[in-house]
């Protein structure tokens, strides 16, 4: 069943590479590789949400899922995945809503043995996954959390298992569209200890009250975190290249201080996008830093003094992969996938009115579509060489030739600012060096710029990182200091 999984797991992330134009994942480094662990999530996208942490997280992870879910064509998907079923209240009415219970709900639905299985992950030492709003919805803000993430947390610890709960955001740019973007965001873990809660009610199975809303407060506030909302994506890339310019080379902040920062410049950046000044270093930062993805560097390579000779000469080659394989390849990739693609888009918005669900019917509909397209070419080139070895030999080459084509189709898609400037890049890929000294000085103007906004528009706000840990820099006047 394990191999099942990882191959149900590696084809769902050959289905979101192709499906969303990107995929961002930020704090990975927080995702505890061994042991007990509970991701909790916010939940905007029906079950693309799962999928997503599933594909990113670098663990195996059971999913908590409402029950009605294995009463349908999904189930032997589910059970290889080793999903657990969990009733909701609302789901024991037919036709009630998917926001909450309505009227004829039961009072309460017995989740004894989701817990137990839900418990026994984590005493085994592994991970589950569980979305703590207990609903899929298209709201701005986080719903009220429930408390089950939270009890099951304080029932290990209880019984002596020591839990980690990760906080995940997931941030869609435009959830119900093929080809959008998609950043994952891992938080700090809470940890748990053994013992905590450790009383005859946890031995009993069951938790203080009290507790489970504590730890649900501080799961939600870390949640919070995670989900910081902008208007769109490429907003919140720019902002985030903004915090990192803002930060010494020598200062290290904390997850909670970074978040703040960012916070604090996406509010500045709502109040003040009007402003000539800020809008012209908004446009230079976002130039700036679609040059460094185009060359392949990130700014920490400018802050490290650069790369290699072997690493460039690496992102050379690669480059001129990109323009004389991959567009050529990807060519009959795009005339072939083209109608695959307008029925999946046509199928989600025919099929759903509820926009957390229209982005998972389009993943369904496109990879059916391309899973029949691929089995009908295939037969097709089968039949025509009448069969046999024959027949064999070219239906596996016509398979093979529209993966190949595909994958290509898909680089050259997430790619396609680097399409648009290729030669340029190219050029500039063999002087990478005068780049680097290039951009590395186009940094510090910027820096210099954005320390200048600071101080103009900080107001009387406490510093995160104080004015003097910036340097005795000529733009920054002490009298301006906050």
């Amino acid at each position: 069943m394990l191999f099942l999984a990882d191959v149900l797991i590696a084809f769902l992330r050959l289905v979101t590479r192709v499906f969303f134009r990107a995929v961002e994942v930020s704090g990975r480094e927080h995702v505890p590789l061994t042991g007990p662990v509970i991701f909790v999530g916010n939940h905007p996208n029906s079950l693309l949400d799962p999928v997503m942490v599933l594909t990113t997280c670098g663990r195996r992870v059971r999913f908590a899922a409402k029950d009605v879910l294995f009463r349908g064509p999904l189930r032997p998907f589910l059970d290889v995945l080793g999903c657990v079923p969990v009733k909701r209240r609302q789901d024991q009415v037919k036709g009630a809503s998917e926001d909450g219970p309505s009227e004829g709900s039961p009072a309460r639905v017995d989740n004894a043995a989701a817990f137990d299985a839900l418990l026994d992950v984590l005493r085994r030492g592994e991970a589950f996954g569980i979305f703590p709003e207990g609903i899929s919805h298209t709201r701005p803000e986080l719903a009220p959390l429930k408390t089950g993430a939270a009890r099951i947390a304080l029932l290990a610890a209880a019984q002596g298992v020591p839990v980690q709960i990760v906080p995940v955001g997931l941030h869609y740019r435009r959830r119900e569209r093929m080809r959008s973007r998609v950043l994952v965001q891992f938080g700090a873990p809470i940890v748990v200890s053994a013992g905590a809660n450790l009383d005859d009610a946890g031995k009993r199975g069951d938790v203080d009250a009290g507790a489970a809303r504590a730890l649900t407060s501080t799961i939600e506030t870390a949640l919070r975190a995670q989900t910081i909302n902008t208007p769109d994506f490429d907003t919140l890339r720019v902002l985030e290249g903004v915090r990192r310019l803002y930060r010494p080379d020598h200062i290290e902040l904390s997850l909670a201080e970074q978040t703040e920062l960012l916070r604090r410049f996406i509010d500045s950046w709502e109040r003040l996008q009007d402003d000539a000044e800020v809008a012209s270093l908004y446009r230079d930062v976002q130039t700036y830093q679609h040059t460094l993805r185009a060359l392949g560097l990130a700014d920490d390579d400018l802050r490290a003094g650069g790369t290699s000779r072997l690493v460039r000469a690496e992102r050379l080659l690669a480059h001129a992969f990109f323009l004389l394989v991959d567009v050529p390849l990807a060519v009959p990739g795009v005339v072939l996938h083209a109608p695959v693609i307008v029925t999946a888009i046509l199928a989600g918005a025919a099929l759903t009115t509820r926009g957390d669900v229209r982005a998972t019917i389009k993943m369904v509909v496109a990879t059916a579509l391309t899973f029949v397209a691929y089995v009908v070419l295939g037969g097709g080139a089968f039949a025509a060489r009448g069969g046999g070895v024959a027949g064999g030999v070219a239906a596996a080459a016509v398979v093979v030739g529209l993966l190949l084509s595909g994958d290509a189709t898909i680089r050259v898609l997430h790619r396609q600012a680097e399409l648009r400037r290729g030669f340029s890049t190219f050029v500039a890929l063999f002087h990478l060096d005068r780049e680097i000294e290039r951009l590395a000085a186009e940094r510090e103007r910027l820096r210099a710029r954005l320390l200048a906004v600071v101080d103009k528009h900080a107001g009387s706000v406490a510093r995160i990182i104080e004015h003097d840990e910036h340097g005795d820099e000529p733009w920054l006047d002490d009298d301006d200091a906050v």
